[in-house]
């Protein structure tokens, strides 16, 4: 491999059908490393080479490949523009050192680019756009131009190249710094931006700015240094134009990965687990992260892994730094989708696979000695949609959890849980079609077929008024009889359950009182009103009556227990219903179609914004109405939103509500 300075490692992003995986095939054949140009549409791509990418004819999974430009050795990831494949970018994005974002000539800033940028500056990666699809109907590299600036800034994002031609006319690309044959219809704007360029670079230091306010010509040499420092404060967004269908702008996008991308250890630094700061260098022994694992079904599981610092070397051993486990290296894969060739060492930026590791997963570091530290892990987003799932066959729960687990180790956004309190097995993920994708292969891969459903709500109950109740549990059969008697009352209590025992004169022992209170929160367990957890209670046992020979601590369980309930019934008790932190963005076309659609789900809007381009909803949307959302914001925005939700807290059902609620649980335990 070659030397440090001569890597590149970048990651593709940005909104789907932007044409990133295009662009990603069409580098990879103009470079030389493939023998022919793959075809999303044809279904030969190199990057969407799996059948359900083909099916789809979209990526789902993010790609790493490999191609060497200019003497230069580039490694790129082509990542799923869909949201609901958002955790495949996000691993992505640690694996980069640059982030080349694609946006579509004629959408223009979507939220698969909103998305991107944000997930690029997170990870503090220097970024560079691609305005692309500049041939098509209706595109409109200036409009872009424009929304780009006013979302991220004018001074920011500058052009480096610019079309000549439009649409079906589109002929070349213009270099604003380096071209001297400029047509006249865009002589103002290569001027313009030129002027911009220039300005950013003498910025960059003392000495440029002097030789430049002097009248001194800049060298190349000073001119990409200027780039560069601007870069990767984040003060400059090189902008690129181009078509892929046509080839236009495309080499001038490739040269720009050489000469404007920054290099692995152009950063300097890198930061650890426990926060602190270690030097990035090319000597010593090799630190690698791992960012993606496949199960492969010919090699097994696949680790794919970018080389932080040092030389990972095949035929040798590994620590994991994140477990303590000794992990065997044998060839190093160099990926280009399914294709693959073996490398001996890989260097800061490489980007190469293991086969077989055994203790290993994504988000570990990987070390050739004990003295390597962790590095951060990958934070991935939380889920935001469940479904209850249950096999088809009975008996194959077992099954659905080992294939869960299994995906989950290559899909961190899956998650598998039993609900405490539903008893329901809830799978989440991202969106309806990111959990159908996971069904599919539980069925193809681990020959398990389920059934989803809507998950139950977790309701609770809680009172609003005062209740006391007495009762008398005495039975007595042939032997020793049970005898208990309990008086206690319960009140609304604002900081949760609390029990006090104010009972006096020993009419109940000291030593059964753990019983009653173990009666009380056995009762506590189901409500009176669709049989939900019962919080925030004052219960007060203040007296009652014992038996010498016949009580005894299940009597008092028992009568604690019923007494309670008698004591709810008086105390008017209320259903409370989960309440969702909702931020949704959306383009602003569709604010007045959403706000609509969260008042029709009794939504509560807290705040409106922009961030990005892009207009944020900020609400309090209860959990009963949120079950399907994503698929409902994707028709109304037409797959142009996005949303984050978390729980919030519990509050209170309206009436007309909780008594649908009620009813259906009725019926239900009519029909049992």
């Amino acid at each position: 491999m070659k030397k440090v300075s001569e890597i590149r490692n970048f990651v593709i992003a940005g909104h789907s059908g932007a044409g990133k995986t295009s662009l990603c095939d069409l580098m990879l054949f103009k470079a030389g490393a493939v023998d022919r140009q793959g075809s999303v549409d044809k279904k030969t791509s190199y990057s969407d080479y799996t059948s359900d990418e083909q099916e789809k004819q979209r990526s789902i999974y993010a790609t790493p490949l490999h191609c060497e430009w200019n003497k230069n050795n580039l490694f790129f990831i082509d990542t799923p523009g869909y949201g609901e494949f958002i955790g495949e970018t996000t691993a992505a994005m640690q694996a980069a050192d640059n982030a080349l974002i694609v946006i579509d000539g004629v959408d223009g800033i979507s939220i698969g680019t909103t998305r991107a940028f944000k997930l690029a500056r997170k990870q503090r990666l220097p970024r560079f756009a691609l305005i692309s699809r500049l041939d098509a109907d209706r595109a409109d590299f200036a409009k872009v131009l424009t929304e780009l600036q006013e979302a991220y800034g004018k001074t920011v994002c500058v052009p480096l190249t610019i079309p000549v031609g439009s649409e079906g006319d589109l002929s070349k690309v213009v270099h604003v710094l380096r071209d001297t044959d400029i047509p006249d219809e865009i002589a103002d704007m290569v001027g313009k931006y030129k002027e911009f360029l220039m300005d950013t670079i003498a910025e960059s230091s003392e000495e440029l700015m002097d030789k430049y306010l002097e009248g001194e010509i800049l060298t190349d040499e000073e001119i990409a240094e200027g780039l560069h420092t601007a870069i990767l404060a984040g003060d400059l967004i090189p902008v690129f134009a181009g078509s892929v269908e046509k080839d236009i702008g495309i080499t001038e996008l490739m040269n720009g990965t050489v000469n404007l991308f920054l290099d692995p250890v152009a950063k300097k630094e890198v930061e650890l687990a426990n926060g602190e700061m270690k030097e990035i260098s090319a000597a010593g022994d090799g630190q690698a992260v791992v960012f993606k694992v496949v199960i492969d079904p010919f090699i097994g599981q696949l680790v794919f892994f970018k080389v932080i610092a040092g030389t990972v070397k095949a035929d040798s051993e590994m620590i994991n730094i994140s477990n303590g486990n000794k992990e065997r290296f044998g060839p190093i894969l160099l990926m280009n989708g399914k294709e693959q060739e073996n490398a001996k060492e890989l260097v800061p930026g490489c980007i190469g696979a293991m086969a077989k590791l055994k203790h290993t997963h994504i988000g570990d570091t990987l070390g050739g000695s004990a003295k390597i530290r962790e590095l951060n892990r990958i934070i991935f987003p939380n889920p935001v949609m469940s479904y209850a799932i249950t096999a088809v066959k009975s008996g194959e729960e077992d099954k659905i959890a080992s294939g869960l687990n299994k995906i989950s180790e290559c899909d961190p956004t899956v998650t598998l849980e039993r609900h405490k309190e539903t008893h329901e097995m809830l799978m989440s993920g991202m969106g309806d079609q990111h959990l159908n994708n996971v069904v599919r292969n539980l069925q193809e891969v681990y020959k398990v077929k389920v059934n989803l459903a809507t998950p139950k709500i977790a309701y609770r109950e809680t009172v609003t008024a005062n209740g006391e109740a007495k009762y008398r549990h005495k039975k007595q059969t042939g032997g020793a009889g049970q005898f208990a008697e309990v008086q206690l009352k319960i009140e609304h209590n604002s900081e949760g359950y609390e029990f006090v025992n104010a009972v006096v004169g020993g009419n109940i022992p000291k030593n059964f009182i753990p019983a009653v209170e173990k009666g009380v929160v056995e009762a506590m367990i189901k409500g009176p009103l669709v049989g939900c957890v019962v919080e925030d209670l004052k219960v007060t046992v203040f007296d009652g009556k014992h038996h010498p020979v016949d009580s005894n601590e299940m009597a008092f369980k028992i009568a604690s227990r019923m007494a309670f309930r008698d004591a709810m019934n008086q105390a008017k008790p209320i259903l409370l219903e989960p309440i969702m932190t909702v931020k949704i963005m959306i383009p602003d076309q569709y604010m007045g179609d959403i706000t609509g659609d969260l008042n029709h789900k009794r939504g509560r809007i807290l705040g409106m914004g922009v961030e990005d381009g892009m207009q944020v909803v900020n609400a309090d949307v209860p959990q009963s109405e949120m079950a399907k959302y994503a698929t409902e914001l994707r028709r109304i925005t037409h797959g142009r939103g996005s949303f984050e939700i978390e729980f919030g807290r519990y509050e209170q059902v309206p009436s007309n509500v909780a008594n649908e609620i009620m009813e259906k649980h009725q019926a239900e335990l009519d029909d049992e």
